[in-house]
């Protein structure tokens, strides 16, 4: 219009313009045409442009042009189409990818591969001569989603700042069209920028493939509270007909602060500590990073040896009790206290101490204590065996069965593993007390055979035991068997029965005697009516060769005397003499033979039970 008014055309010409203005708006005015005026299309798909149009009058014939407006602003055609002839213009960006369907109502551009330097103007251009032209426009919208939103916190970590915002972490989303836009979170809550709270600083680069990729820092004011946060950032971006999210991980901040408080507790052993036990102490603060920390004693500056918050004491005593306290490094002021105590059980003392001694019949107390920190539980025992409980223990009325050594155990119930013992030897000092030694004992044995005696004894200061053996041989007995302790003896003996014996078991020590009889009663052997005729018959074969012996020895006697008065003997006096001498033998011949023939007698009739030997032997041992 500036050019029309620059221009000095004369009354008739100007004229002549507006009446051929008039005319082509009335060509114009004659064609209906369609068109979207935005369509919208995700980059790479393909998408399709109708051109929709209808004539007053039935043209002749009817051209459609389609045109671009490049980025300079000038348009270039793409495509012509008449009534013989459809083709797309050559050198021009579309040349491969559009295609052009007609129908009976207008036309369809379609574009294949839709870039992003397709988000431009198209135009269609209807021409039908004399029936009329028209144009239409639609301006075609590129969407292109862009990547993932990355965040990432400050890798070093933030301080716990003043009153300024601190940059705490940063969100990127890459390649996108249109413009994305980074939303920030604490706690799945929008943060809203807040002067001197949050602020977010956003560098919106353009690719040179016309893509977006946008970078968001979050600044937040830094207390102790925001290392509990979690912070993300989400990124919302337009496709066809709508707008989609993508939201980030969540992330924690890593604050840094100095120490406010401590803590200190015991880590082990669980529940109450005995002597022996290692301790190990545990001491925390809340700073970040945390600080060192130390251990002492209470009012004590000495620092104690410890490592990364943990104090241990091994083998503790009762020594180790005690007030424990901790501090940080960065704050001396912070301190937490450990209140230790170290149970013990000391060794038992029992009275009378180590050993006893008591009369039989008396009555003895005996103690067993031990200190401790914790209530204590004694109990006594006498060869494994509960022979009381608690500290007091009553023996009365002494007996033999009294002595022995009683063991007392010292527990504390309520800490198990401490635990002490002690332990007394009763002594009973008495006389000799034999077992069954109220009664004679009767025993029953054949001739020749064996019995075994036995003297069981107790007594303090211990017996000593003798045995006394009437009736039997000393050669026919003998002690087999002798055992002895503290305080008893036992002794067995071996006799062999010839006659009815009386055996006596003497007990004797410091304070009496007691003893212990056996009386044995000997039974002959029993002999049958062949075994009796036997021997009688044997008895009168040896009774025949003596007398026959005899009887010879007078034959032999009477020759020689008979030769002698004769003078027939070759010997002079010399041998009268001998036949003397051997007249004196032949005498005592005979006299022996006679001993011998009483002996032989004695011997049969004790043989045959009828009479028994003329002598009884008394013996005794000792031991």
């Amino acid at each position: 219009m500036d050019n029309f008014r620059s221009m000095a055309l004369p009354n008739t010409s100007l004229l002549l313009v507006l009446q051929m203005c008039a005319l082509a708006w009335q060509a114009w005015a004659l064609v209906d045409l369609r068109m979207e005026d935005t369509i919208e299309v995700s980059m790479d798909n393909s998408t399709e442009i109708p051109c929709l149009y209808t004539f007053t009058e039935e043209p002749k014939m009817v051209m459609v042009q389609w045109f671009v407006r490049e980025r300079e602003g000038h348009r270039v055609r793409i495509s012509y189409s008449d009534l013989t002839m459809q083709k797309v213009d050559e050198d021009t960006s579309y040349s491969n990818r559009i295609s052009v369907r007609s129908n009976s109502d207008g036309e369809t551009l379609t574009i294949h591969d839709v870039k992003l330097a397709d988000e431009r103007e198209f135009f269609c251009q209807v021409s039908g001569l004399s029936a009329g032209n028209g144009e239409g426009r639609t301006f075609l919208k590129v969407f292109d989603p862009p990547e993932p939103p990355v965040i990432e916190g400050v890798l070093s970590g933030v301080s716990v700042s003043g009153d300024s915002p601190l940059k705490i972490a940063s969100c990127e989303t890459r390649e996108g069209f249109p413009k994305p836009n980074i939303t920030w979170y604490r706690d799945h809550i929008p943060i809203h920028p807040t002067s001197g709270l949050a602020n977010v600083v956003t560098l919106v680069t353009k690719e040179s493939s016309g893509l977006y990729t946008v970078q968001s820092e979050l600044h937040y004011k830094v207390t102790k509270e925001v290392k509990d946060a979690h912070f993300s950032c989400e990124v919302s971006y337009f496709v066809p007909g709508a707008v989609r999210t993508l939201k980030s991980k969540d992330i924690n901040i890593t604050v840094h602060y100095r120490t406010t408080s401590v803590e200190i507790w015991k880590e082990s052993p669980e529940g109450s500590v005995k002597e022996g036990d290692t301790v190990e102490i545990r001491c925390q603060g809340d700073g970040n990073p945390p600080a060192p920390i130390i251990f002492n004693r209470e009012q004590s500056d000495v620092e104690l040896d410890s490592s990364q918050g943990l104090l241990v004491l091994k083998e503790v005593s009762r020594a180790d009790s005690g007030v424990y306290e901790c501090h940080s490094l960065d704050v001396d002021e912070v301190v937490d206290t450990l209140q230790l105590t170290v149970h013990y059980l000391d060794p038992a003392v029992v009275v009378p101490k180590d050993s006893e001694v008591m009369l039989k019949g008396e009555s003895l107390t005996a103690t067993c204590n031990a200190l401790s920190s914790l209530e204590t539980s004694t109990v006594w025992f006498k060869n494994g065996t509960v022979v009381g409980r608690g500290h007091i223990m009553h023996l009365q009325d002494a007996t033999f069965d009294t002595a022995g050594q009683y063991d007392c155990e010292v527990t504390v119930p309520s800490l198990p593993g401490l635990l002490t013992s002690g332990s007394v030897h009763i002594i009973v000092q008495g006389a000799p007390q034999i077992k069954d030694a109220d009664r004679e004992i009767k025993l029953t044995e054949k001739v020749g055979g064996w019995v075994n005696l036995s003297c069981e004894v107790r007594g303090y200061p211990r017996p000593a035991i003798t045995w006394s053996i009437t009736g039997s041989q000393s050669q026919s007995w003998r002690e087999v068997d002798k055992r002895e302790t503290e305080d008893q003896v036992h002794s067995v003996v071996m006799l062999k029965v010839t006659t009815h014996t009386v055996a006596v078991c003497n007990s004797t020590n410091d304070f009496g005697i007691e003893t212990k009889t056996y009386s044995i009663r000997s039974i002959p052997f029993s002999q049958t009516p062949t075994a009796r005729k036997t021997s009688a018959d044997n008895s009168g074969v040896i009774i025949v060769v003596i007398i026959v012996s005899i009887l010879l020895l007078a034959v032999l006697g009477s020759v020689f005397y008979f030769l002698y008065k004769k003078g027939k003997l070759p010997c002079g006096r010399s041998g009268k003499q001998e036949i003397t001498k051997e007249k004196t033998n032949k005498d005592d011949i005979v006299v022996e033979m006679k001993a011998k023939k009483t002996e032989e007698s004695m011997l049969l009739k004790s043989a045959n039970g009828e009479k028994k030997p003329p002598n009884d032997q008394n013996s005794t041992l000792s031991s």
